[in-house]
């Protein structure tokens, strides 16, 4: 049976944050207008979407058992905080990045030449690489077709988070009026998701025994210690 080589409550701590995140990634592919975010936001969103794997699997491994033993499942909540605690200290470290789904690489460029010029008038382009000095950004545009999505990422450690600030509020009032394209892969991306969750919905309704002694389990104690 499959519950006596995975632990069912640790399947669903892996991987439902994973499924949740495919869901919302899908669901932005799928949109018929390009979408804006922060690269921030979108590395949080992986992050927390990953956090379940890496929690159930990493962290658990590494944690000693005495920790387990004394605080039992209280363990769980603290291997949450200290991941999440992980995760901000990485986002702060990340250089400023804009990422917009749903645009043909080939409209970026004039795009941003249009908008740039009411930011700032000393604008000038040298290939994929905007700078932007009165604002303080300097930018290359990295682009995957494939996805339908294009990143515009800080070349050069010294930023302006401010100017960085000014150009996503643009952007945002610009993207609405142009158009994009859904991106089939969006299906493939919710189809993944919600295959994985009803993977876990199926197996706590076809073995809930397993799911109750698997709850009973991480309640008392880990690793079988009394």
């Amino acid at each position: 049976m499959l519950s006596e080589l995975v632990n069912p409550i640790h399947f669903f701590i892996a991987f439902a944050p994973l499924a949740a995140y495919l869901i919302l990634l899908g669901a932005i592919n799928l949109r018929s207008r390009p979408v804006i975010t922060t690269g921030t936001r979108d590395a949080a969103a992986l992050g927390i979407g990953l956090g379940g794997l890496l929690i159930v699997g990493p962290l658990q491994l590494l944690t000693p058992a005495a920790t387990w033993f004394r605080l039992g499942a209280l363990t769980w909540l603290l291997l949450a905080a200290l991941y999440l605690l992980l995760l901000s200290l990485a986002l702060l470290f990340l250089r400023p990045r804009l990422v917009i789904y749903n645009i043909q690489a080939d409209r970026v460029s004039p795009l941003l030449s249009h908008l740039v010029n009411s930011l700032d008038d000393q604008a000038r382009w040298a290939g994929n690489c905007l700078l932007l000095p009165r604002l303080g950004v300097q930018l290359h545009i990295e682009t995957t077709p494939s996805l339908r999505h294009v990143q515009l990422i800080a070349a050069g450690p010294e930023q302006s988070f401010e100017g960085w600030r000014r150009l996503h509020s643009a952007l945002v009032v610009k993207l609405p009026e142009s158009t994009g394209l859904r991106n089939p892969f969006g299906f493939n991306l919710i189809f993944c998701g919600f295959l994985t969750l009803g993977i876990v919905a199926f197996w706590f309704a076809q073995d809930p025994a397993a799911v109750a002694q698997s709850v009973q389990e991480i309640l008392r104690n880990q690793n079988g210690l009394p």
